[in-house]
């Protein structure tokens, strides 16, 4: 994601894809106050993302979030809510993750939601789970199976951090 962040700045700054043109950004000159007031008014409009919960600071064109949700899909909207708002140079999403119920719960979730699916084998892919954390290990079919297994693991409630050590073979 830092890549990404990273690549879209520079073209932005140096003009991109657009060659004489000039980039999207750079023709909407905005000081760091405009670019605020639209930020906050972007996020008290998404449904998606708790307005109240999300901060923004901007300095130089560069938004840094922060702040604490309770789904990985309301951190992950917040970002996309604000990365194309004009004079936005780039994001850094510092927003946390609430950790909510009980371990043991999170871990048979996800165990019985992956077994569920068609997708995968229900020995193949063993779940644990340290706090908020969940870790995937074993071997899955395809880079699909990967990542259906880890936003599979991402859309239980109380996984804080996904790690997915699952192997394609």
């Amino acid at each position: 994601m830092r890549r990404r962040t990273r690549c879209r700045a520079r073209r932005r700054r140096e003009g991109g894809r657009r060659g004489d043109r000039g980039a999207a950004g750079s023709r909407f000159k905005r000081g760091d106050e405009a670019i605020a007031s639209a930020i906050v008014e972007r996020l008290s409009w998404d449904t998606t993302v708790p307005h109240d919960s999300i901060k923004a600071q901007v300095e130089d064109g560069w938004v840094s979030l922060r702040g604490e949700v309770r789904w990985h899909f309301q951190k992950d909207a917040a970002e996309a809510a604000v990365r194309p708002l004009a004079g936005v140079v780039g994001v850094i999403n510092h927003v946390t993750l609430k950790a909510r119920v009980d371990v043991t719960d999170v871990s048979n979730d996800i165990r019985t939601a992956l077994h569920r699916s068609w997708f995968f084998d229900g020995d193949t892919i063993k779940v644990s789970v340290d706090g908020g954390t969940v870790r995937l290990t074993g071997s899955v079919d395809s880079p699909h199976d990967r990542m259906v297994a880890e936003r599979t693991a991402w859309a239980a409630p109380g996984a804080v951090k996904v790690e997915n050590m699952l192997e394609i073979v």
